[in-house]
């Protein structure tokens, strides 16, 4: 039993308290710009303004497989975008991005600079613009698009629900971590048995599907989102762990988990990636012995 009150919606909603928990300082029901702050611009075709989550790492590993399999105008400034300090509601980053989230990309590589946001919308412009990582046969094209867009769909229930009651929440609520585990679960179960099907997830052919799903599914069964590995039972998805030991191998992966970093072993954060070198000699662990 609870002595508190049950709570009962009001019939208009108002913004009169702080929501609580993590990124509550961040959180408010209207969008535009905070502060006026221009974007820095580097001088590579692509800009990206990021952060080393989930959804920016699908970005940075499409980019660095684009680099690694010789897509040389692939090359990018990857810019540090602070989500805890409202960088993403500066004047310019809402220019790019009007819904002021990461990540945001600006394709300088035309005569007419593209903005592009929505992590799924950048993969789909990168993999047609190179012709790599996305098949142009049906069906494997189909099957591709599908994923990406199973992931896009899906995963909010993943991270707003699950990560946020789980990990963010002021409080602990059974009933919303129940639901949300509840669904999680289904979701690796149906990544486990695809994957016990085909090597990939869209088929034979590692694809943008593999790149977008994998930080977010794999992450959670290597246990490095929300640390929820031993909650969620992740050891039972044996396909999807196979899978994703498999990516993690992939050298562009890597170094694709790495920027835009802030978190973990400084030896694996570089907070902003400029030149390939930068791997080498401006991590954090690098810097700070500087």
């Amino acid at each position: 039993m609870t002595d508190t009150a049950p709570y009962t919606p009001p019939k208009v909603w108002t913004w009169n308290k702080p929501s609580g928990g993590a990124f509550a300082s961040i959180n408010r029901p209207i969008a535009g710009p905070t502060h006026e702050k221009e974007l820095p611009v580097g001088k590579h075709p692509f800009q990206l303004y990021s952060l080393g989550t989930p959804n920016g790492q699908k970005v940075t590993i499409m980019l660095e497989e684009l680099l690694e399999a010789g897509h040389s105008g692939a090359e990018y400034d990857a810019w540090l975008i602070q989500i805890g300090d409202g960088d993403q509601f500066g004047s310019g980053f809402v220019e790019v991005n009007p819904n002021s989230k990461i990540p945001a990309l600006m394709d300088r590589s035309g005569k007419t600079p593209i903005r592009v946001f929505e992590s799924g919308a950048i993969l789909v412009h990168l993999a047609e613009k190179f012709g790599a990582f996305l098949p142009t046969e049906q069906p494997a094209r189909a099957e591709t698009l599908s994923w990406l867009f199973w992931q896009m769909g899906s995963t909010p229930f993943l991270g707003g629900g699950f990560g946020h009651f789980y990990a963010y929440a002021p409080e602990k609520i059974e009933y919303a971590i129940d639901r949300y585990a509840m669904e999680t679960k289904r979701q690796l179960d149906v990544l486990d048995r695809r994957l016990a099907e085909t090597e990939y997830v869209a088929g034979s052919e590692y694809t943008i599907a593999d790149m977008a799903i994998w930080p977010w599914y794999g992450g959670m069964v290597k246990g490095w989102n929300y640390e929820a590995g031993e909650f969620l039972s992740v050891h039972e998805y044996k396909n999807l762990l196979r899978w994703a030991d498999q990516l993690h191998a992939r050298p562009a992966v890597k170094r694709g988990r790495m920027v835009n970093r802030t978190s973990g072993d400084p030896a694996n954060q570089l907070r902003e990636r400029h030149d390939a070198s930068d791997f080498e000699t401006k991590t954090q662990d690098k810097i700070a012995a500087e």
